[in-house]
């Protein structure tokens, strides 16, 4: 390393770690002239040619050779779910909603939340969610707390 103070104005990349860009179609002298390394014909030859997701080189897809089954909702929105015990874990009036949650840890990711009745709750919360079970909205009444379904 040199004998210079490392700061800011002095960063450069690391020796060889920047190359020159390979120009390619410059003349058969150059080893990469007339196909540019394409070779000859072919979608890797095409303006833009590419091998599509799930190309297997001719070869029949595997999602085309595996059986297919029922209906599959390409718009269905999944929700994360979370059990009426994981709640046990606040402390009783508090208010818990998706950012609560999100907070505590107990679910990730940005999808809709709903909370299933797994398991028992022994104090009063106020619960703000997108969706809940029947038993799950019974036994958080039933231990004196509060309900309110918001928009998903």
């Amino acid at each position: 390393m040199s004998d210079r103070p490392v700061d800011l104005r002095n960063l450069r990349p690391a020796p060889g770690a920047v190359t020159v860009r390979t120009r390619v179609g410059r003349g058969t002298g150059s080893g990469l002239g007339k196909t540019s390394g394409r070779g000859h014909k072919g979608a890797g030859a095409r303006s833009g040619g590419k091998v599509t997701p799930g190309f297997e080189g001719g070869q029949m897809p595997l999602a085309r050779r595996l059986p297919k089954r029922g209906f599959r909702n390409s718009l269905r929105e999944p929700y994360q779910i979370v059990a009426v015990a994981r709640l046990e874990r606040f402390p009783a009036g508090t208010v818990v909603n998706v950012d609560r949650l999100r907070a505590e840890r107990i679910v990730h990711g940005r999808g809709p939340i709903k909370i299933l009745g797994d398991g028992d709750l022994s104090h009063a919360l106020t619960v703000r969610i997108h969706a809940l079970s029947a038993s799950a909205r019974r036994k958080i009444e039933a231990a004196g707390g509060t309900v309110e379904v918001i928009p998903a």
